[in-house]
């Protein structure tokens, strides 16, 4: 019984030594740990400013430069922070230089970059766009480095989204960068990098989400693809002129010739969802496409609201379709007219090709229109204020676009609950399109004379209001309704049946009019008579065969 007792005894002890000995283990750790954690806090802290001695994305540019010194460029810092960083810097492994360059003017506004509109038509006066002062490039051409703080003072507010001065500091970025990998030449691999400090980032019209290498914090790294960024500094720094095509040169006419095999990797691209009012309006708008002798691609993007029989009209017509999920716009009411247009994003995802030029439905295209696709996203022709038209834009397809602009749609607001409201409050600064490749057909006051008059040689027009194949061909239905009589030309309308006439028969079917479409012409005709509209097109007598001849 003794024996027992005793084996027990040590069985106990030999259990007590192995617990005291995890439990001054763990006690070592845990406090050999925290202590390491809290002096490695104490070290970072105590130090005037980590930006400066430790900077989170000098490790990452160094080990893309293979360990070799750089040369950092400072944009946007005052002198004491430029003084920490040079006393507190890899002095060893980094030369810096301040960068030098006036502040634009304060006095200058969002709306001087972005006019309402400008005189396209002046040879004698063209129009000219205020300064905003960039360094003396020469002086900076050897940066791998470009570190910038960014102005994020009411970035989230539309006056800090439109801010001029952090458009400068992303335009000094920009041509900086451009200038030092292009200073060795063409032929000469000169990797150059951005970093951006500041909880707002840079803007995404210049520096694409594409080039995003690491974000972590408040600082983002960036290595530009300079082809792409050099065509941004090329553009004016507002609509305050006319942008022009990238490398309007013999040299880029040659190159672009010997590239013609990668045509297919551009197209036309509209988008029809939640019911097929727009398929004739598609149809002939491919059909108008085709007729200035196009080299890019159709495609037609559509959801389930799109009948099989429509399919067979719109591929018959030109169109290549890929079937889509529509995108409800979130700040549209219920029911309305552009519940669904945030659909339109589904062009970024567009991946496989290198760019497309998205064109509603309602349009038509009367001139050869492909060197459109020589401008940088965001191209689009002006709409009202500060703001373009969405009905014809330059995009360039990026997935993490298209999730960035899906994040925002939830938080960004849209002035008509619509797409058109929604980008131009993600892409604020744009690039203006010649009028003449997106003519609104919208007439009011003094413009209103002008509506019979409507230039021979515009590239296209962008049908608003009541669309022609709603309307009798007769005339432009638009007149019979008064609040809608800004839309009214019957110039336009003839100029869109002008189409339809030279259309294959088996397409004519798809713009028939229905019971219930042809009952509404009608109705707006006997109201229009009743209230004696003085323009008088409810006179006319109709001679349209399509009244007739109904389709359900």
């Amino acid at each position: 019984m003794a024996h027992k007792t005793l084996h027990s005894n040590q069985k106990l002890f030999t259990l007590s030594l192995i617990l005291l000995s995890l439990s001054l283990l763990i006690f070592f750790i845990f406090f050999g740990s925290k202590n390491n954690i809290v002096n490695r806090f104490k070290v970072e802290t105590d130090q005037p400013n980590q930006l400066f001695t430790n900077p989170r994305w000098f490790d990452l540019i160094q080990e893309e430069s293979n360990g070799k010194k750089i040369k950092v460029g400072l944009v946007n810092f005052n002198d004491d922070e430029v003084s920490q960083y040079e006393v507190h810097g890899h002095s060893s492994l980094v030369d810096t230089v301040r960068v030098h360059f006036d502040c634009v003017s304060k006095v200058r506004e969002w709306k001087d970059f972005f006019p309402v509109w400008i005189n396209e038509d002046s040879n004698l006066h063209p129009p000219t766009c205020p300064e905003i002062p960039m360094p003396r490039l020469e002086e900076y051409w050897d940066l791998n480095v470009v570190v910038a703080k960014v102005p994020c003072d009411g970035w989230t507010t539309e006056a800090g989204m439109r801010d001029v001065f952090r458009l400068q500091v992303n335009l000094v970025v920009a041509n900086l960068l451009v200038r030092s990998g292009w200073a060795k030449g063409p032929d000469v691999k000169w990797e150059v990098y951005a970093v951006f400090i500041g909880h707002c980032g840079p803007m995404p019209e210049i520096f694409r989400c594409d080039d995003l290498l690491r974000k972590e914090g408040d600082h983002w790294v960036y290595k530009p693809e300079l082809k792409r960024l050099k065509q941004k500094v090329l553009m004016p720094p507002g609509t305050c002129q006319i942008a022009y095509p990238f490398g309007k040169t013999d040299n880029a006419r040659q190159n672009k010739l010997k590239n013609r095999q990668f045509n297919h990797r551009e197209a036309y691209v509209t988008v029809l969802h939640s019911s097929e009012a727009y398929v004739c309006g598609a149809i002939a708008l491919a059909q108008s496409i085709i007729r200035t002798n196009s080299t890019k691609d159709l495609l037609l993007l559509h959801d389930e609201h799109v009948s099989p029989r429509s399919l067979t009209g719109l591929r018959t017509a030109g169109w290549k379709t890929r079937q889509i999920e529509r995108i409800r716009s979130p700040f549209a009411e219920k029911g309305s007219y552009n519940e669904w247009n945030y659909s339109k994003l589904r062009i970024w995802l567009l991946t496989w090709y290198r760019k497309v030029v998205f064109i509603d439905s309602d349009f038509l295209v009367f001139k050869n229109m492909d060197w459109v696709f020589h401008y940088p996203q965001i191209s689009a022709a002006g709409n009202d204020r500060t703001l373009f038209n969405s009905g014809i834009m330059v995009i360039e397809p990026s997935l993490c676009t298209f999730e960035d602009l899906m994040l925002k749609s939830f938080k960004v607001g849209s002035y008509n609950g619509g797409d058109q409201g929604f980008l131009n409050e993600v892409f604020t600064w744009w690039h203006r399109l010649p009028k003449e490749v997106n003519f609104l057909k919208y007439f009011d006051g003094n413009h209103s004379l002008n509506r019979e008059k409507i230039p021979d040689d515009l590239s296209a027009i962008h049908y608003l209001g009541l669309k022609p194949w709603m309307c009798y061909r007769d005339y432009d239905c638009n007149w019979d309704i008064k609040e809608r009589q800004v839309f009214a030309s019957d110039k336009a309308h003839e100029k869109w049946w002008q189409v339809y006439d030279e259309m294959p028969e088996r397409l004519k079917l798809y713009c028939g009019l229905s019971p219930h479409m042809n009952w509404r012409i009608k109705k707006w005709r006997r109201i229009a008579k009743k209230l004696s509209l003085p323009d008088e097109h409810w006179k006319i007598g109709v001679t349209d065969p399509r009244q007739y001849n109904l389709v359900q």
